[in-house]
Order: C-alpha cells, then sequence, then structure tokens
C-alpha cells in the first residue's frame, strides 16, 4: 500500500478506534481507493458484541440500501455487454408489468426513482420478501401513483425488483448469481459482495444492531405521511429486517451486504481499471454517473438529484447509503472511491461514516503529507 498516505490511514485508524472504545459504535470498516489502487483499509471493534467476534476486513456487513450500489452496478455491466438497454420498457421482457396503465415505464424510470411505482401493501411481511414470485406479483399489480419520469419518489423496496425482474428476464439469471459471476469474481471479492447470502456465509455476517433507527423509523412513519407507503410497519429498513436471516438469504436488490474493502473495489473498477479489471467504459461512467433527474423527493420532501441507479451529490460524487448510516461513494474527477460501513444502525447520531467519508476526501484533494 502506498505509503505516501501513511497519516491518513492513521487518522482514519485513530478515528474508528475512538469511536468504537467510546461505544458510539460497534464495529466498522473504512476502506479508499485512488485511481485504482487501495489506500486505506482499515477496521475496529466487533462484528458480534455478545461473542467477542472481532470485525475483521473480510467480515461482510448488512448495509440496507448501500446495496442498491451493487444492484444498479450489475445492469450497466449488462449494458455494456448490450444485454440491457436503459430505455428498455419493461413490460417489453415482464409483461405481466404492463397492467394498470404502466407499459410504458423503462428501466430508466426504475434505475431514477421516477417509475411511479414506490409503494407496498401495507401488511407485506419478511416472508413475503423471501418470496420473489409473490413480490414481483406484487410490483406487477401495483397502480402507478402517476406518469412515469413525472415525479422522484424514492423506490425504497420496490427499486429492487422492479431492476432485478428485468434482469432475470433479460438474461435467465437471478441479479444476485450475476453480481456474483460477473462483479465480484472478476475483482476477487467473492464472498464479500452479496445481494442475496448464501446460508453458509451467514455465521461470517455481523449482528446488526439498533442504535435509534427504529425510533427514527417509527418518527417517520407517524409524521411523513408517504413513509409507511414505501416503508411498511412489518419491513422497515432497520435491524430487525435486516438481521433476519430470511430476508437476507433471498434476493431483496434494494439492500446489500458487503465488506468496505469490497464494496470500494466495486466502484473503482467503474471509474478505470482494478488489476486489470474495469467494468464500464469511460462513456458510460459519465452517463450513469451524471444526474439524470432531480426534485423535491416525494418521501422525505428534500431535494434529490439521481444518476442511473446512484445518488448524486453536490461535491462531485455518486453512489449509495443505507438507513442506519453505511454508505459507498465514488469521485470521478478526483479517481476517489470511499466506503465505510457499520453494524450498530444509528440516527442523529451526527453521522460518523460521513464524516470519514470528508476525511479521506479532503485529505485526497490536499494531497499526500
Amino acid at each position: 500500500m502506498d505509503g505516501r498516505w501513511d497519516g491518513l490511514r492513521a487518522e482514519v485508524r485513530k478515528t474508528i478506534d475512538a469511536l468504537v472504545s467510546s461505544g458510539r459504535e460497534a464495529g466498522v470498516q473504512v476502506a479508499a481507493y485512488l485511481d485504482g489502487e487501495s489506500i486505506v483499509e482499515e477496521q475496529a471493534g466487533l462484528a458480534d458484541p455478545a461473542t467477542g467476534r472481532p470485525l475483521t476486513a473480510d467480515t461482510p456487513v448488512h448495509a440496507v440500501s448501500t446495496g442498491k450500489g451493487l444492484t444498479a452496478t450489475v445492469v450497466h455491466v449488462l449494458a455494456e455487454r448490450g444485454q440491457l438497454d436503459y430505455d428498455l420498457r419493461i413490460a417489453e421482457v415482464w409483461p405481466e408489468f404492463a397492467r394498470h396503465g404502466k407499459d410504458g415505464i423503462t428501466l430508466r424510470h426504475a434505475l431514477t426513482h421516477t417509475a411511479g411505482v414506490p409503494a407496498l401493501p401495507a401488511d407485506v411481511t419478511p416472508a413475503d420478501f423471501a418470496d420473489w414470485e409473490r413480490m414481483c406479483a406484487l410490483v406487477a399489480a401495483a397502480r402507478p401513483r402517476w406518469a412515469p419520469g413525472e415525479r422522484v419518489a424514492y423506490h425504497a423496496w420496490t427499486f429492487g425488483w422492479l431492476v432485478g425482474e428485468v434482469v432475470r428476464r433479460a438474461t435467465g439469471r437471478r441479479i444476485s448469481q450475476v453480481l456474483a459471476e460477473e462483479v465480484a469474481a472478476p475483482l476477487g471479492v467473492t464472498g464479500e459482495l452479496f445481494l442475496a447470502v448464501p446460508a453458509a456465509d451467514l455465521d461470517r455476517l455481523a449482528r446488526l444492531e439498533d442504535a435509534g433507527l427504529a425510533a427514527l423509523m417509527e418518527y417517520a412513519g407517524a409524521n411523513l405521511p408517504n413513509f409507511d407507503a414505501v416503508a411498511p410497519p412489518a419491513v422497515r429498513p432497520d435491524a430487525t429486517t435486516g438481521g433476519n436471516p430470511d430476508v437476507l438469504r433471498a434476493d431483496v436488490p434494494a439492500v446489500g451486504t458487503m465488506t468496505a474493502r469490497a464494496v470500494t473495489r466495486m466502484y473503482a473498477a467503474l471509474l478505470g481499471p482494478v488489476d486489470g479489471v474495469r467494468l464500464i467504459s469511460p462513456e458510460r461512467l459519465r452517463r450513469v454517473s451524471a444526474a439524470a433527474a432531480r426534485g423535491t423527493e416525494w418521501v422525505f420532501g428534500q431535494e434529490l438529484a439521481f444518476g442511473l441507479g446512484y445518488a448524486v451529490e453536490d461535491d462531485g460524487s455518486f453512489g449509495t447509503a443505507g438507513s442506519g448510516g453505511s454508505l459507498a461513494f465514488a469521485y470521478p474527477e478526483l479517481g476517489l472511491t470511499v466506503a465505510a460501513v457499520r453494524n450498530r444502525l444509528g440516527a442523529g447520531d451526527g453521522a460518523p461514516m460521513e464524516g470519514l467519508r470528508t476525511l479521506i476526501r479532503g485529505a485526497v484533494v490536499a494531497g499526500p503529507a
């Protein structure tokens, strides 16, 4: 690892050690790549405080909606090979989806959270999530809330089945299988990047803890009129749902499980070659990382911008973050990718993972000490 970044690594290590020793975090992983090379790979704390099992660099962590970046990346790898087109009408490969006038919704609409079908039935359960055919049938039967492209609405859960079923219909493979074979394997991170976690790997995962996220979601359900529509009470994206073995084993491609070093490597291979592997072309990178939809988002009422499957932020980055605080982002102009994942899902705690991202970006902008 490049010695010019020893100072940055020491600062990251000091920061996460303090987070763990203070009790703010149970376990944390942080990783960064610059121009296709690893410059940070640090971890601290416990994967399971109940047993004392340490959080190591290869311990997968369920990082909630950070997994949407894995799902989007699968689409772009397939598009690069001509197997998918962003303007594909979903009903062309999934005829049942055309019900209730949804025949004009495209894969691009799904990726940009403008498809108009963000809601799930109020009584949906984790057992339903474990049944791919049932969930796709529910999404296909949904009535759109508005015309495609008319409004930005975070498709918190439906994003995964919309995109994942298009992948399955177009390729004949589950999206978790495509991720494993076409992304994780070439990058050498098999066993660290999952949409569906194999049963044999469940015991390797970090154990999730709640640190205020559940209370925040209760508050959101009571105070945001559209929150329960996209995240019904029995399937809120929290430590309970994310720790459910049946949900973890299932394809639920709106969420994912990963190590920081694996997801950072994946984003690095979107920007350029990583040990000879580049996932998409420079031209496609420009397309997928540019803002494709922008507006006041329907659930949270904030101004948001989405590229093709990723959030696009004002600091020049694109990527995804998960409820509870984990994140993974890329800075194309800097050649930088950063990820920070945690197993204590917090809210209102000062966003320490975001602080780590800011620390690393600032150091790269300033240059090695």
